[in-house]
Order: structure tokens, then sequence, then C-alpha cells
């Protein structure tokens, strides 16, 4: 097949632990052709979608893990499958992105289905499924966030549209910067921010489960290093083997049909204790990991999944 990919700077990327190169390379063992470009090089000509970058050719060596060649402009809709794999943060600019690739798809197939990535942002989409949540509150006025500090006195304070444990924070009873945080918040952007009651049960990890068309594929567990809230593999926290418990799996088979039914096709949820906190859709992580640590090969899972779209 002939494969585009949306993404970030591939020059910068970690490959260890890189979800998007991991696809990458498991497209490039299978014989597909890669095309590589980043989000501002896509432009709608008319009623042409065009991406300018150039062949991509990928290797498992840090460094020196990637060749460019036959830089050129092309028509997207001329291939199979674009992978929309660029990072938040979820702001107009990336928005628009899934506004231009819709005008392709499903003709091209585009993974994950971008309607319904617009449509589904991590921590908002999430909400349809308060029951397996911990307490939460989207809210912008201070008096409304006081209000949820004051009844669960532990809380999270994160943006809703960052991503890798930027901007996270934890407010305690009495904790005196609250406002001042809410403060700084509405400096950067006008939108409200996200309250979840703080869970003790994270101190042994948050628990990343991936699923590929709606189906558990693997899992890692992130626990967060010494002193830090927050088990973002980004800011420092451990991955570690783990196993789905009951009510982890409860919980993916309440989701597992809406993912499917959206063109969902690799998504990332995390879950502390009993609780669902986040359903990831842009660029989930953790395939690497999984594989690492013996679990399956979920990147040959999602191109399975992708092939059997595609008819290949």
């Amino acid at each position: 097949m002939k494969i585009a990919c949306q993404m970030d700077p591939i020059e910068r990327i970690d490959i260890a632990g890189d979800s998007t190169f991991a696809m990458l390379l498991e497209a490039e063992a299978r014989g597909h052709e890669i095309f590589y470009y980043t989000p501002d090089r896509l432009a709608l000509d008319g009623a042409t979608l065009t991406a300018t970058g150039a062949t991509l050719r990928v290797r498992d060596k840090a460094g020196d893990h990637f060749a460019l060649s036959d830089p050129r402009t092309l028509d997207l809709a001329t291939m199979d499958v674009v992978l929309l794999r660029q990072d938040p943060p979820f702001d107009m600019g990336y928005i628009t992105t899934t506004h231009l690739l819709e005008r392709i798809h499903p003709k091209t197939l585009v993974v994950n289905d971008p309607a319904h990535v617009r449509n589904a942002p991590e921590k908002i989409w999430v909400l349809d499924f308060q029951d397996l949540m911990p307490p939460t509150m989207v809210a912008r006025s201070l008096a409304d966030i006081r209000t949820f500090r004051d009844r669960h006195q532990d809380i999270i304070v994160k943006p809703l549209y960052g991503n890798g444990g930027a901007g996270v924070f934890r407010i305690q009873a009495g904790d005196n910067n609250l406002a001042s945080l809410i403060e700084m918040f509405h400096a950067i952007n006008r939108e409200p921010v996200m309250l979840q009651q703080y869970r003790p049960e994270v101190r042994g990890g948050d628990k990343r489960i991936i699923l590929v068309d709606g189906e558990v594929a693997g899992a890692i567990n992130r626990v967060p290093s010494e002193g830090e809230t927050r088990s973002n593999m980004h800011v420092g926290g451990k991955p570690v083997p783990t196993d789905l418990t009951p009510r982890d799996r409860e919980i993916c088979a309440r989701l597992g049909p809406a993912l499917k039914r959206r063109g969902l096709l690799f998504t990332g949820i995390d879950v502390i204790g009993p609780y669902l906190t986040e359903i990831n859709v842009t660029s989930p992580t953790g395939i690497r990991q999984v594989k690492a640590f013996g679990g399956a090969d979920i990147a040959a899972l999602i191109w399975d999944a992708i092939e059997r779209r595609r008819g290949a």
C-alpha cells in the first residue's frame, strides 16, 4: 500500500518509546511505501488536498533512524492510507487538519478517523462514561473550581487540550495557590480546565491500556517518580509490566464498541485504580514498551486492522 504519515518532525522523536516510529518500522517491514510530511505542509488547493514531503525509510538505530528521498508535493487522495499522528496540543491548527483530511476519508483511509478524532478530545469524550470515572468537573470560574476543591479536598487540575502531563497540578486542601494557578491558566488561554478528585492509587501507577479496533491489545503501568504526582513517561514515569484486572476488562468492554463504531482504530485509555481518567485518540503511546515487556506486537496488530479495512 501507499502510506502517508502526518507527524511531528521525525528528526526530533525519541525512537525508543515512539509509537509512530514502531508503526513505520512495521509498515516498511511489510513492503508498504511511506510518504512523510509535517502538518504545516498540508494544503487544500481548490478541491485537491496536497502535502509536501518526501519518501521515508526508517531503521531502528538511534541517531540514524531515518532517510528521506524524492521530495515532492502529492495529492493525498492518491494514497491508500494516511496516518494522523502528530502530537497535541489539540488546538485550532490540529482541528483544521482534521477538517482537511476529512475531505479524502474514507476513500483514502485516515487513521484515526479525522471527524471522530475532532469530536473525541481525550478529556472531553471520556465524560460520556462518568460512571467509570472519579468525580470530575470541567469549569473556568474560580468559584466553581473552589466548590469542587472544597467538596473533594485533594484534586488534580489539568488543561483540557494538553498532553504528556504538561500543566498538571495537584492541589490539596489548604493550598493557597489555587487562585494563582487558575489565574495562570486564564492568562494562557480562554479554555476551562479539568478537575478530578486525586486518587492515591496513582502511587502504584497509572495504567495505559491499548485497544486496536475496539479490542484490548496490551497494557503497561506507568509509575510516577519519587516526589512527582504525574506518571506520564514524558515527565519521568517508569513503565513496568502489568496485568489487566476484571475492572480493567469491564471498562474496555464498555468502550470497545464505541471506539470501533467511530473508526478510532488505535486508542490508549488511562486507568488509575478502578477509574477511567482519559481516552487518548490523537497519538497514543506505549506500544514499544508493551512489546519490550513481552506483550503483543501492537504495531503489527494495527497494520493487520488497517489492511483488513483496506482489503489488502
